[in-house]
């Protein structure tokens, strides 16, 4: 908050000086070039901020599968509102990988940007399962992708100290730890799906025996 107030105080100082006559003075010519130039970048920094991107169009075609399924309107724009989300931070989380090494490597032992995507396309075919993607939507992804954004942002800095490669090796232990979480979030929810195909090969080897034609010799 100060940061934001010195630069106007220092910019209306400069222009009482103005006013006043004294704007030869140097100094109250500095204090209102620096003064302006801070407030410029303020305003700047402020407009390079990402925007939430606004919602997809629904077709019709969506709405219809939706309402077949026995969703509401509100748990449809709830469900629409949180795939949005998620899929910015899943893309976020993808360019903070692509930018640092040790984060490629956390990603190739788990697959986790995989498994995210996965997770993604399974509640896209079965919106109605959201609440069990709780975990994943909710806690683990948001926090990962935060992780990743200040390790990124860290791990960019020109110079570091002993005490920064220490938090920054830490950093990545705790993404590594949430980088498994993450797939077994994913795991957990195709569970059902492993368990119904584990019974059907029972079911499939069983015909085999019993039908020796079918069988293998």
């Amino acid at each position: 908050m100060r940061r934001k107030i010195f630069p106007i105080v220092i910019a209306a100082l400069g222009v009482l000086c103005f006013f006043e006559g004294d704007f030869g003075d140097f100094l109250v010519f500095l204090m209102l070039v620096v003064g302006f130039w801070l407030i410029y970048r303020g305003f700047k920094g402020r407009k390079s901020q990402p925007h939430k991107e606004e919602l997809p169009f629904l077709t019709k075609e969506k709405e219809a599968y939706y309402k077949q399924v026995g969703m509401s309107e509100r748990e449809i724009e709830l469900f629409r509102e949180t795939m949005n989300l998620s899929k910015q931070q899943i893309l976020q989380l993808q360019q903070n990988i692509q930018k640092n090494a040790k984060l490629k490597a956390i990603d190739l032992r788990h697959d986790t940007l995989k498994a995210s995507k996965a997770l993604f396309k399974e509640l896209v075919k079965e919106p109605t399962r959201l609440p069990e993607a709780s975990q994943f939507l909710y806690t683990h992804l948001p926090n990962i992708v935060d992780l990743t954004d200040n390790y990124v942002e860290i791990n960019d800095h020109e110079v570091k100290s002993k005490e920064v490669y220490g938090k920054l090796e830490e950093s990545a232990q705790i993404i590594d730890q949430m980088a498994d979480l993450i797939v077994k979030d994913y795991q957990q929810f195709v569970a059902d799906d492993l368990e119904d195909m584990d019974i059907e090969i029972s079911i499939a080897k069983k015909n085999l025996k019993q039908d020796p034609d079918l069988s293998t010799k």
